[in-house]
């Protein structure tokens, strides 16, 4: 197998709902804001999602993905453990955390077992000796830069797998139809790709989100009365 194919099997493979990271338990606070209704149909549901995507969770893990990734690269330790402590801070609530945490332990995990690569298993050593869950876009970039994947379809594969997530979240919340909910993740393929762009082209120290609604709707949720999802 030619080694881009190589690549686009272990993404499609990486990022597929098959995979065993529970991404399909969280909701991103999406489910408070159905109940209050700010999302309550496709459009609504497309904006929410799109502006985590660019300006939320999404714009910290395109940033987090980007310096560990580069940190492999460069076979600076010292810059990894420094975007893992930085990844542990960056979430809104303590739903949000563990939603990162939980499925970047899961993915390194599966990463590790069914792609083995002597750096993950460096890696892990030493994140368990401290009692360390990783960040999921962390785990991503760690594994992607040691298999020699790409910057590029990397970042673009992990926020279309948030996006789509959370989409599919919203369709069983609102609910709505499946077709509604391809239809929303077709027409956030552009916000995605200026979501890539933005990240490959922004300064390492322009670190942050402006999302205080949805880390609002996030904190809400940790006591919602009746919950289907994690966060």
């Amino acid at each position: 197998m030619a080694e881009d194919a190589q690549c686009l099997y272990r993404l499609m493979t990486w990022f597929s709902p098959a995979f065993p990271v529970g991404a399909y338990t969280y909701s991103h606070g999406i489910e408070f804001a159905v109940e209050t209704g700010r999302v309550h149909d496709r459009d609504s549901l497309r904006e929410w999602v799109g502006f985590i995507v660019q300006q939320g969770a999404g714009r910290i893990d395109a940033d987090l993905f980007l310096r560990a990734y580069r940190a492999v690269r460069d076979e600076d330790a010292d810059a990894l453990l420094d975007t893992v402590e930085i990844a542990s801070c960056l979430r809104g609530s303590a739903e949000t955390a563990l939603e990162s945490s939980a499925q970047g332990a899961a993915f390194l995990r599966a990463v590790a077992s069914s792609w083995p690569h002597p750096g993950l298993t460096a890696w892990r050593t030493d994140l368990a000796e401290d009692a360390i869950e990783p960040a999921y876009a962390v785990a991503v970039a760690v594994a992607a830069a040691h298999h020699r994947i790409p910057v590029g379809p990397t970042l673009t594969a992990l926020l279309q797998a948030m996006a789509a997530n959370l989409i599919s979240a919203g369709v069983r919340l609102i609910p709505l139809g499946q077709t509604d909910g391809q239809r929303a993740t077709a027409d956030l393929a552009q916000r995605v790709q200026e979501a890539v762009d933005a990240a490959l082209t922004r300064p390492a120290e322009d670190l942050g989100s402006a999302a205080a609604m949805v880390d609002w709707t996030s904190m809400r949720h940790e006591t919602q009365y009746t919950r289907l999802f994690r966060s």
